[in-house]
């Protein structure tokens, strides 16, 4: 077994074949030793098809194979017995006192339950969400959020030394058009007749924050609308008007440009983090990219690219060149203006992880930022790191639906379902819950009513309420639950029995397979299921009975089944409630 107080059955079985492996295989070291659960009872607690890998390179019979690892199976005490199934299957057995004493593992590691040592402290860092700053978060950076948040749990009870970073996008044009717009808004609220461009952020946010500008400061930053407009002939709301809207506008206030851009920058970083909060999505780190400038890291990045011939010009700009790498095309770097790219300062921020002696890197990314991947790695790689070392976790956008019509998200013009208001209208449990449903790179179309609804087809209220029946029962019974973690387990013998112990021995290995995955989905899934068989034990059996032994033997594996619930909801950032 592993060095963890709980059994680990498919590591101890692992380690058992691994002496006997080396001598057969010698070559094949690394050979990744798998057992599978089986569809149907009668072929096992766990399958393993590792005689059919083996029999190729080794010129025998797989079954041959299966009975040589079968041998060094049998030293296992957890094993009643062994079969060698079809064309080399090996089909294994728990004992049944195995599994009736498995409660008991539970109810002594409690919170710690589940928790591996895959890990092994190694230092990871997961960042994820990461909006722009430029307006309340809406609800596709929210399943970002849920699903990065319960990633980093999951990987912190693999026994990972978790970072959680957020990346803030404070040095780019998003946050001058944002400035830009406030400051309109601002010329507004004292009686100036200004054009607001359509293609500049419309939200009531932007609003608000022109009225706490002219609270605190009246006409100080008024000047002239004419000439804002100065030099702008066109009257179509370009992008490249609202640019020159924007160099207008710095070289107007001067100075007191800084204080509008730093204003709306706290103001919605400020709201951002008091939402994110409030999800239960904390972090560790929150990163500035204008201190990858100001530290001279991105002209660094750029310089070093261009020693090592990375680096080409044309046009006057300066290429990466990230086809070299499997890019689609090569990227720009330094335009010909002399200004960075975001690309090179994503290029200097992922240095600085790796500089910051993370072993792995994890970003957590919106599907659409699927062909940024190679170029990204490619520039890692170029600038002589493993490109390996940095995993893309996609995210994919969630559309909700209410009343069954789709709901209308676009930032910029400020007609969008905030974060905020999916949270007030289903609670934050059914939003982390909804949110992690699905694989992340799969679509995910959010149900508002369902999730609202107190129904069996509701996962988080089927789930929950699994945990209020169990702590009712615990409730009934009145006595101190303490004890059971000593209760003899052995008359739990019902099929219904068996196949819960069976379940809640699964958990472990579950929360290694997510963290390894990188799939909390797995652990959503784990405990709609755990439940459903909860749900019919308790509809089917009676657990204050008479007989004492059996009593607290079915008071020991509900209160197993609680402790397990409690853990998983605990990784997806949802609440366990004892009273619904």
């Amino acid at each position: 077994m592993n060095s963890s107080l709980q059994p680990n059955f498919k590591y101890h079985f692992a380690e058992l074949l691994r002496p006997i492996l080396s001598g057969m295989a010698p070559s094949s070291p690394d050979i990744e030793i798998e057992f599978s659960r089986p569809k149907q009872a009668s072929h096992g607690d766990y399958s393993c098809n590792l005689a059919m890998q083996l029999a190729k390179p080794l010129r025998r019979s797989p079954r041959d194979v299966a009975a040589s690892l079968v041998e060094a199976l049998s030293a296992s005490p957890y094993l009643e017995k062994i079969e060698i199934a079809g064309a080399g299957f090996i089909n294994l057995f728990l004992t049944t006192s195995v599994k009736q004493q498995f409660p008991r593992h539970v109810l002594r590691a409690g919170e710690t339950f589940g928790h591996g040592n895959i890990g092994a402290g190694k230092k990871i860092q997961v960042e994820y969400v990461s909006a722009n700053p430029t307006g309340p978060l809406h609800v596709g950076h929210g399943r970002g959020a849920a699903f990065g948040a319960s990633l980093a749990n999951v990987l912190a009870a693999a026994s990972y030394s978790v970072a959680r970073e957020y990346y803030v996008n404070d040095a780019g044009r998003q946050m001058d058009i944002l400035a830009l717009s406030t400051w309109l808004r601002y010329l507004e609220l004292n009686s100036l007749a200004i054009h607001f461009p359509g293609n500049a952020y419309q939200g009531e946010y932007v609003r608000d924050m022109a009225r706490l500008i002219h609270k605190a400061h009246a006409g100080r930053y008024i000047h002239a609308p004419a000439l804002l407009y100065e030099g702008i002939s066109s009257e179509e709301d370009s992008e490249e008007m609202l640019d020159a809207l924007i160099a207008n506008a710095k070289k107007l206030l001067g100075q007191d440009y800084a204080y509008i851009h730093n204003f709306v920058l706290t103001e919605q970083l400020g709201d951002c983090s008091n939402d994110l909060l409030e999800f239960g999505v904390v972090f560790d780190t929150w990163f500035s990219e204008q201190s990858l400038f100001d530290s001279g890291a991105v002209a660094n990045v750029v310089q070093v690219l261009e020693q090592g011939n990375y680096l080409y010009e044309q046009d006057g700009a300066k290429w990466f060149r990230s086809a070299d790498f499997g890019d689609e095309k090569d990227r720009v770097v330094q335009r010909e203006n002399g200004q960075f790219t975001y690309f090179a300062s994503d290029i200097a921020y992922h240095l600085n992880k790796f500089q910051r002696g993370f072993e792995r890197v994890i970003d957590v990314w919106g599907a659409d930022h699927h062909g940024y991947i190679a170029r990204v790695k490619g520039a890692l790689q170029a600038m002589a790191f493993d490109p390996s070392k940095l995993e893309i976790a996609l995210v994919q956008f969630a559309v909700l639906y209410r009343d069954g019509k789709k709901a209308p998200m676009s930032t910029r013009a400020g007609e969008f379902v905030t974060l905020r208001e999916l949270r007030q209208e289903v609670g934050n449990d059914a939003a982390r819950f909804f949110y992690v449903l699905r694989k992340s790179d799969q679509h995910l179309d959010f149900d508002l009513d369902l999730a609202k609804s107190q129904s069996n087809d509701n996962p988080v209220y089927y789930v929950q309420y699994a945990h209020a029946r169990v702590c009712s029962v615990l409730e009934q019974w009145g006595e101190d639950t303490a004890m059971l973690a000593g209760a003899d387990m052995s008359p739990l013998a019902s099929v219904v029995e068996l196949s819960l112990l069976q379940k809640l021995i699964d958990y472990p290995e579950m929360v290694e397979a997510a963290a390894r995955e990188l799939s909390p989905h797995l652990i959503a899934f784990y405990l709609r299921e755990l439940a459903g068989e909860f749900h019919s034990y308790y509809n089917s059996t009676r657990f204050l009975v008479p007989d004492i032994p059996l009593r607290l033997a079915r008071l020991g594996l509900v209160a197993a089944v609680r402790q397990v619930l409690s853990n998983g909801l605990k990784l997806l950032g949802v609440s366990a409630p004892a009273k619904m």
